[in-house]
């Protein structure tokens, strides 16, 4: 009985958050309602109410889920080499890949910047963490340094996601990494 419950908390919460997904590929969240929400995910308010205060708390969990599941992805592989870099930026690739209309609905022009904001605070502090502290960038420079490798990645991400993803997440891995470790030195020769 409690897996069947468990089950069913879990389809609503996915369809609940497909369907304001939907929504925000249409409009920005000040003119999406509960009630278009759940009309969508042919749920009754009474049950968006027990796991929502409103879209926007429903928003807010959708980017925690993502923060959540980026973090596990960051953590999960050292960094010593740059092999394990490129490994690692190419599962976070997989992943915005099978959750493409999230990532193109949270990170377009017209989106609410919180999201945006939560992966460059993530992966900041995870690069301040990891990959800072063995360098020989002064600890005053790293921070703008991880902001402005952190910030071209994200915009490279976007433009791929515009261009429908028309290189593989390895060919992307490969490339975000190459830029970021060679720099316009790739423009050389």
């Amino acid at each position: 009985m409690n897996k069947k419950l468990d089950r069913r908390k879990k389809y609503t919460r996915k369809v609940l958050k497909e369907s304001l997904i939907t929504l925000l590929a249409q409009k920005p969240l000040s003119d999406i309602t509960v009630k278009e929400i759940c009309a969508i995910a042919d749920i009754n308010r009474s049950t968006f109410y027990t796991h929502y205060a409103d879209q926007y708390d429903l928003l807010s969990k959708i980017e925690e889920e993502i923060t959540a599941d980026m973090n596990q992805y960051l953590h999960s592989y050292s960094y010593e080499r740059e092999e394990e870099s490129i490994q690692m930026t190419e599962k976070i690739l997989e992943y915005v890949t099978e959750n493409k209309l999230m990532f193109q609905t949270l990170l377009n022009k017209e989106a609410i910047p919180t999201f945006e904001k939560r992966m460059m605070e993530l992966t900041q502090q995870f690069m301040m963490n990891n990959w800072m502290k063995d360098s020989a960038v002064k600890w005053e420079e790293s921070e703008y340094l991880s902001t402005f490798v952190i910030s071209g990645a994200i915009h490279v991400i976007k433009d791929w996601i515009e261009n429908d993803m028309d290189q593989s997440p390895k060919e992307m891995a490969v490339m975000i990494n190459h830029f970021i470790n060679y720099g316009l030195s790739t423009l050389e020769g």
